[in-house]
């Protein structure tokens, strides 16, 4: 049977500028060139306010429209606003943001650097999908990464405006984000890509009828697919969806392209973002990272540290 990763000594945080180079993926271009659009990245430190303290890096993809010129009066006070204003406040339409999780070892570039593309795709959309790529600031520790969790959904809410969000979580990270979402009905759906067990099983019960996509790998040595298989069982009838790929590993390198473009169109679908056939072609299906760059990539994130695999 394969080994469930077991806890190691807390890392100390990482900081924001040790991922630099991490900020976007390695050919964006490609997508640029296709929509004619550029959306903004800002690297972030968010502090969280709980016995432990500190702080976690990450990166916020923001659609290229999100700053734009509001009406001169606030539609929902009536307000009449400074036009100092003008150009700094989110259009209305955005108010979902996805958030992606890393796993024990945490990082920003996801399993097989899913997330690094991910995020930069749903950003892009028609109507773009804010996106927040986090590290933890104690990877090993469970609860202390979904109290991270809750920091991070309260700084898009304070900051930016945000109040739905979808949570996709890949091996430890995919029982956080359930964790996360059980008491919390501004979360409009879950993702897990390779789930370790989770902390609680109450929290897949507080799911329902809330969306939720489940993938695993048959040839994942580090945590059986029957684990992803049992999850799925315990959500009950609803809306659910459970993909299996034969003889893939666990970070899923070889269908990384077909779990990136399911949870794209996944996460479109809980925010209520049409996707055009012509939005599939440009931006779902774009090829942003390589499959030769996807390892390094993961290990330059951080999601290859102790105690995470990919095996």
């Amino acid at each position: 049977m394969a080994a469930i990763l077991q806890p190691h000594l807390p890392q100390k945080p990482h900081s924001i500028y040790s991922y630099a180079s991490l900020a976007r993926p390695p050919h964006l271009s490609r997508l640029e060139t296709a929509t004619h659009k550029t959306g903004y990245v800002e690297p972030l430190s968010i502090d969280v306010d709980d016995a432990e303290g500190g702080f976690f890096p990450g990166f916020l993809h923001l659609p290229p429209d999100f700053f734009s010129s509001p009406p001169l009066q606030d539609p929902d006070s009536g307000v009449r606003l400074p036009a100092s204003s003008r150009g700094t406040l989110p259009l209305h339409h955005h108010r979902t943001a996805a958030i992606l999780l890393s796993g024990a070892g945490g990082g920003v570039t996801g399993p097989s650097s899913i997330y690094l593309s991910l995020a930069c795709k749903l950003a892009t959309l028609g109507r773009g999908i804010p996106c927040l790529r986090l590290d933890y600031r104690y990877p090993a520790k469970a609860e202390a990464c979904v109290r991270d969790v809750d920091a991070a959904k309260a700084y898009l809410h304070d900051m930016y405006g945000l109040d739905r969000f979808v949570l996709v979580g890949w091996s430890m990270g995919a029982a956080v984000a359930l964790a996360a979402a059980a008491d919390d009905d501004r979360v409009v759906g879950c993702a897990t890509l390779a789930s370790q067990p989770l902390l609680k099983e109450a929290h897949i019960h507080a799911l329902p009828p809330r969306p939720l996509l489940v993938m695993h790998g048959t040839a994942d040595n580090t945590v059986v697919v029957g684990q992803s298989q049992h999850l799925w069982h315990l959500y009950g009838d609803g809306d659910r969806m459970l993909q299996v790929f034969e003889e893939d590993n666990h970070s899923l390198s070889r269908n990384a392209e077909e779990a990136e473009e399911l949870l794209c169109e996944f996460t479109a679908r809980c925010a209520g973002v049409p996707v055009s056939s012509d939005e599939r072609r440009k931006v779902v299906e774009a090829e942003l990272v390589e499959p030769a760059e996807r390892h390094e990539l993961m290990e330059r994130g951080g999601d290859l540290r102790a105690p995470e695999r990919e095996d």
